[in-house]
């Protein structure tokens, strides 16, 4: 195998690129914007750009260079075709085959929260697990099955797609698969942006969010975590609809660990305090375990190198993201 790596992490706002050596170590990572205009022409572009100038910034020679490691917001399949995208605008084509062609390296592709999880088993929070869910929280809400250190990638790359699990009966707005009430609509930094400037909309409460000049998932946790009631209220909710999510997987898979990343874990214990609390007051029995009154859940945390960095090994995606870590009794 040669020395270096890249990894992509492609999300809906922005697109995370790291150059790795090939054994795992980071050496620098960097982001670009995600430009979705005109269906998402321009991303691949963008990328092979961002590799070929990190290239000539480092004087690394092509030959040096394995390959690069792609994940994506949707469904793929085996030969890196993306099925679709609905976050990038991307409808059906083959991703891999594209970037080969604008870069010269070889391209591994998957979907972005099943490459995450086979990266946190390899060195990330689920390292020394062989059953386990990686949830990540962006724009969207994805989600990666690994059963025996194998991904399930479904019949055509759409398993673990716990974003679009309906949580909700009564959602009139559409989710970007076209269906109502999914988990995404809630809780991604996007649906917790939604559902809270909703409910000021149809409330009066007082609340700094009123003055908040753009209301993204950061500034409610900012503002939560200050005390404000309103966002207080809004996070609250997102836990209690996230932990239900969380709770419907694991009746199902019933994984050793569920491991949280994405750019929203950057709310880091805040969030997930309030979803351990939700989770726990479920009482969903976990499968094989007659005796469990619930969850018992443990959470630890991660800092290495931010969240949702895709690294490369062998082209297989590694995440060193700053990820929370339910283990489930």
């Amino acid at each position: 195998m040669k020395k270096y790596a890249f990894g992509v992490d492609i999300g809906g706002t922005t697109i995370k690129i790291g150059l790795f050596e090939t054994s795992g170590n980071l050496i620098e990572k960097w982001e670009i914007p995600t430009r979705t205009q005109e269906n998402g022409t321009y991303i691949l572009n963008d990328i092979a750009e961002a590799i070929a100038a990190k290239l000539a910034e480092k004087n690394i020679s092509e030959k040096e260079i394995e390959g690069i490691g792609v994940g994506v917001p949707g469904p793929v399949g085996d030969d890196g075709t993306v099925y679709k995208c609905v976050n990038l605008g991307w409808s059906v084509f083959n991703v891999a085959i594209e970037l080969e062609r604008k870069t010269g390296f070889k391209v591994k592709v998957g979907n972005d929260a099943n490459v995450a999880a086979l990266g946190e088993m390899w060195q990330g929070g689920g390292k020394g697990y062989k059953n386990l869910v990686m949830v990540t929280l962006g724009t969207g809400v994805g989600g990666g099955v690994i059963i025996n250190e194998k991904i399930i990638p479904g019949s055509d790359g759409a398993a673990g797609e716990i974003g679009h699990l309906r949580v909700k009966e009564r959602e009139t707005e559409t989710c970007g698969c076209g269906n109502h009430g999914c988990l995404e609509q809630y809780a991604s930094a996007t649906g917790i942006a939604r559902v809270t400037k909703k409910y000021l909309e149809e409330h009066d409460d007082e609340t700094v969010l009123r003055n908040t000049p753009e209301l993204t998932a950061k500034a409610i946790f900012d503002a939560a975590k200050l005390g404000d009631e309103v966002a207080i209220k809004m996070v609250d909710e997102t836990a209690k609809i996230l932990a239900k999510g969380l709770s419907l997987v694991a009746c199902v898979v019933n994984p050793q660990v569920f491991v949280i990343g994405g750019g929203m874990s950057k709310a880091g214990d805040f969030l997930i305090e309030q979803v351990l609390v939700q989770v726990e007051g479920t009482k969903v029995l976990a499968a094989g375990d007659p005796g469990n009154d619930g969850f018992r859940l443990e959470a630890f945390f991660r800092y290495d190198h931010g969240p949702a960095l895709a690294k490369i090994h062998s082209l297989n995606l590694q995440t060193s993201a700053m990820t929370q870590v339910f283990t489930v009794a």
